[in-house]
């Protein structure tokens, strides 16, 4: 199976896991509470055909400029949050971050003693593990008590590096619950303001429980994009950590061969 392929697969599953769970609102909003038949007024009538009682984008249509905006922001977040989880899919992968061929030929280059073809072999490769090494053999002149410091602190800052990456995840998933809050108040704003606006009766009452409904969907937005996106970031940052901690006891393997190592210059 191709990369491309498979991330297809995962870019169809997560917008099955967001949207599924929308457009089953959207139906359960569409049915009739009841079988008894509401007399509405021209302008209740106008604003329900525009958005409650009909599907979900009747809903965003009809929710104004700023109910519009704040529907694009959780498009943009739910987006992001999908790529995000994507990428780690792919790339949060003990064979990616920790490359075999990459240990097994500096494990021979140190077995042989000869540290500079072990530093040349890690500088073909770009990543945390080749950083780290590079870090321990770049020193080896100046003792194995500089060569676990400064390891030591590659390692901190590649391990951040890392982490850094899988905290924009939980920044999406944060983001969303507070786009759905705030669509939810101005949504309510506007629900008072039309009732505000209308005569009192049966089709007041009508129109504040449209717009209250209108504006409460946003707020289910928001949490059909954080779930997966909070649970999926805990799983990455686990699965990150188990990662890092083996890389790390992978590299202090490897550099304790440096305490009475030669360095050999051609």
């Amino acid at each position: 199976m191709s990369k491309k392929f498979r991330l297809m697969v995962w870019i169809v599953a997560l917008a099955a896991v967001v949207l599924i769970p929308a457009i089953v609102f959207a139906q359960d909003a569409a049915a009739p509470a009841g079988g008894g038949e509401l007399v509405m007024d021209d302008a209740t009538a106008q604003s329900a055909s525009s958005g409650g009682g009909a599907g979900l984008w009747q809903v965003i249509t009809g929710s104004g400029f700023l109910g519009i905006f704040l529907w694009l922001c959780l498009l943009a977040d739910s987006v992001a949050a999908a790529w995000l989880a994507i990428d780690f899919f792919i790339t949060i992968n003990p064979k990616k971050i920790i490359p075999e061929a990459l240990v097994a030929e500096v494990r021979e280059a140190m077995e042989q003693g000869d540290v500079m073809k072990a530093l040349q072999r890690c500088e073909q490769d770009q990543g945390p593990l080749p950083s780290i090494l590079m870090a321990g053999f770049r020193n080896v002149k100046e003792g194995f008590e500089v060569i676990q410091e400064q390891v030591g602190s590659a390692a901190d800052l590649e391990s951040e590096k890392l982490m850094q990456r899988v905290a924009y995840l939980n920044m999406c998933g944060s983001i969303a619950p507070m786009l759905g809050l705030l669509g939810t108040v101005q949504g309510m704003i506007m629900a008072f303001a039309n009732l505000a606006n209308s005569e009192a009766g049966a089709a007041q009452q009508s129109m504040l429980a449209l717009n209250i409904a209108q504006a409460l969907w946003t707020t289910a937005a928001g949490l059909v994009v954080a779930i997966p996106a909070v649970s999926l970031y805990t799983f990455f940052k686990n699965r990150l950590s188990r990662i890092i901690l083996s890389m790390e006891g992978m590299t202090m393997d490897l550099i304790k061969a440096l305490r009475n190592v030669e360095v050999v210059e051609e």
